[in-house]
């Protein structure tokens, strides 16, 4: 999914949660099974499965099934349009901010 067709929105939610954000760190390391998942989570496999649903369509974690086993990955693109909103703000602000320096440095008339 391109950054552009991400939905920011969702990716504020999706990493608002602390167990989702749980999920996403433990898949920084590698990509893992739901049930691996899981474990140290001490939740169900559902409510994994809920979670992931939600990292999925914002565009933060990638799963597929292989047999009887849905692995799960991080997906670049949330993370790539979550930057690219941030590098936007950043730029906003730094603009203003020089503004604010060059009209503060003006001498007084």
């Amino acid at each position: 999914m391109p950054p552009s067709s991400i939905d920011i929105s969702r990716v504020f939610h999706a990493l608002g949660d602390p167990t989702r954000r749980a999920i996403v760190e433990r898949l920084r390391d590698r990509p893992q099974s739901v049930s691996g998942l899981a474990a140290p989570l001490r939740i169900t496999l559902t409510a994994v499965t809920q979670h992931l649903k939600v990292l999925e369509e914002a565009g933060l974690v990638h799963s597929e099934k292989t047999g009887r086993v849905r692995t799960c990955r991080l997906d670049p693109a949330g993370f790539n349009a979550l930057e690219q909103w941030v590098r936007d703000c950043r730029s906003t602000w730094e603009r203003r901010l020089d503004r604010l320096g060059d009209i503060l440095a003006e001498p007084d008339s």
